[in-house]
């Protein structure tokens, strides 16, 4: 049995077993030779072995040998969030698909992408380099706690968390 810590190791070093045929899609659902993995403790046990390199591609990582995988956007999705305090005080804590809990601050930033049609897809650090993807109803749920800073013709939206602001977009001012 190795002691490598998996989550400090230079990973890269480890011998490669080429592509696994593993998928994760967008919505957060694992697929293995094309058939999605409908037992959530197998797919958990997977989500702690998830690692990013430098140059964006994902690995499963075990602590003799690791294969690359397909991530369709992020590895996991951020289907609940919960909120205490208000204002700069506030906290906000995502749950994500794999039941890992992250909260909101400068180590766990929110940020959002904007697609080629101008859609909004928001992100949360959950850990070295993995992201989650926030599920549209929890958007919706920081939008409306989100508060306006007008930057001249435009209104940004944003929200605190841990001390943290983030800006979630701009619009036009009224």
């Amino acid at each position: 049995m190795s002691n490598l810590d998996l989550t400090t190791a230079d990973f890269s070093k480890l011998p490669s077993c080429g592509d696994f045929d593993f998928r994760i899609a967008r919505d957060g659902t694992w697929f293995y030779r094309g058939s999605p993995i409908g037992r959530k403790p197998l797919v958990r046990l997977f989500s702690t072995v998830l690692r990013r390199e430098n140059d964006g591609s994902y690995w499963l990582v075990t602590p003799v040998e690791r294969g690359r995988i397909t991530v369709d956007d992020a590895p996991f999705v951020a289907v609940e969030m919960t909120v205490t305090g208000i204002g700069p005080r506030q906290s906000l804590a995502f749950r994500t698909n794999v039941d890992d809990w992250v909260t909101a601050d400068a180590e766990h930033p929110i940020r959002v992408e904007l697609g080629p049609d101008g859609a909004p897809s928001p992100y949360i650090r959950v850990r070295g380099g993995l992201d989650a993807l926030i599920a549209r109803p929890v958007f919706y749920q920081l939008v409306d706690l989100a508060e306006t800073r007008v930057l001249g013709n435009q209104a940004e939206l944003g929200i605190w968390s841990n001390g943290a602001y983030f800006p979630l977009g701009l619009t036009e001012a009224a």
